[in-house]
């Protein structure tokens, strides 16, 4: 059977736990948690009170970090290194919090001016030190193709072999809505990555821009899709509806039927 899970992307700047327990309401068994947005701010990124109360809810759970405003590969040493702290500490609460797995995202090159080849170089070594600490913690690295319109560091045949020299502690996680933005081969790429596939994390959009819309809302091809999901063997790689803030719940229960067809 098919790990389904909810993005708490759907229910950005409302209350960590409040949000837990709506998706809970909706049926969701899974959550990943996106530490990002007035909700998480609250916390003053002090969880010593959260995590026993996450841990009461029926929910397992998995960890997305801040998405916005930060990045691994930032042209500037002193952003590069609080990124780098934060990622840091949200690999520390995903092991307090007993979660399977953490999203990374590699970074960006927001410029035409800044090097793609130097920033994934800074990649590679961030990825490489986070995965040293999650492997003593026991938690797996997810690697999500991310960055669109000129900012991926990664073209398709780079972020198809991106992991060739990293720990196995580090699998991919394919956005399938970055993938199609970037023109990618969404149905082979998943096929290319099944065997080191984390999970994907499932939007719509319309070939434009990261749109985050509901499956089939968009101009994707979502029978292709399927039948490469159903190839798809590991029993633990997580299907994430992460849909765009404001959307109607509803639409996470149609996605989850979808889903469960495949």
């Amino acid at each position: 059977m098919r790990k389904i899970s909810y993005s708490e992307l759907i229910l950005l700047n409302n209350g960590v736990l409040e949000n837990v327990d709506r998706l809970a309401a909706l049926g969701a068994t899974r959550v990943e948690l996106m530490m990002d947005a007035a909700g998480w701010d609250a916390w003053q990124a002090d969880y010593s009170k959260l995590i026993p109360e996450l841990k009461k809810r029926p929910i397992h759970y998995s960890v997305h970090p801040a998405a916005w405003d930060i990045n691994l590969t930032a042209e500037m040493k002193i952003l590069r290194d609080a990124a780098l702290e934060h990622h840091f500490s949200a690999l520390r609460f995903t092991a307090e919090l007993g979660a399977n797995q953490m999203v990374l995202h590699p970074g960006f090159a927001y410029s035409p001016c800044f090097s793609k080849a130097t920033a994934r170089k800074r990649a590679q070594e961030a990825g490489c030190r986070l995965a040293e600490e999650a492997k003593k913690l026991g938690v797996r690295l997810a690697w999500e193709n991310v960055g669109y319109n000129g900012a991926s560091i990664y073209t398709y045949e780079e972020y198809k072999h991106s992991l060739d020299n990293m720990d196995d502690s580090i699998s991919y996680l394919i956005d399938i809505g970055h993938a199609h933005v970037n023109g990618w081969n969404v149905p082979q790429l998943i096929r290319d990555l099944k065997g080191r596939l984390a999970g994907l994390h499932i939007h719509d959009n319309n070939g434009k821009g990261d749109q985050h819309l509901p499956i089939a809302c968009g101009n994707q091809n979502w029978d292709e899709l399927a039948a490469a999901m159903r190839e798809i063997q590991d029993p633990d790689c997580e299907f994430i509806l992460e849909y765009a803030p404001g959307l109607p719940l509803d639409y996470l229960a149609k996605g989850t039927e979808f889903l469960k067809q495949i």
